[in-house]
């Protein structure tokens, strides 16, 4: 089992169309083979994405995950549908609250 703080391997991701949004949680989701495979996209909301100007973050618990995610991403999604705004090897996912 992994923990928050472990998932620190981090991809903020920008797309415009909710669909490719859900996409996007799946294959993080898939992408994350060991531990919970729910942190990855916590945090990702419609609302998030809506507050954070179309952007949301997944963590992964190591970054081969993470590239796992990003090699799928861009095997499965048309290019300019998405793009990668930034990514980390140090912020750790944080506990979600289910409002």
């Amino acid at each position: 089992m992994t923990f928050h703080s472990d998932h620190k391997y981090s991809i903020t991701m920008h797309a415009d169309d909710l669909p490719v949004i859900g996409c996007l949680r799946a294959l993080s989701k898939y992408s994350q083979r060991t531990g919970n495979n729910q942190i990855p996209w916590g945090g990702t909301k419609d609302r998030d994405w809506e507050r954070n100007h179309h952007r949301i973050t997944f963590h992964f618990s190591s970054a081969e995950y993470r590239d796992l995610f990003v090699s799928e991403v861009l095997r499965l999604l048309p290019p300019d549908l998405w793009r990668e705004v930034k990514r980390s090897d140090s912020d750790p996912a944080s506990p979600q609250s289910h409002e």
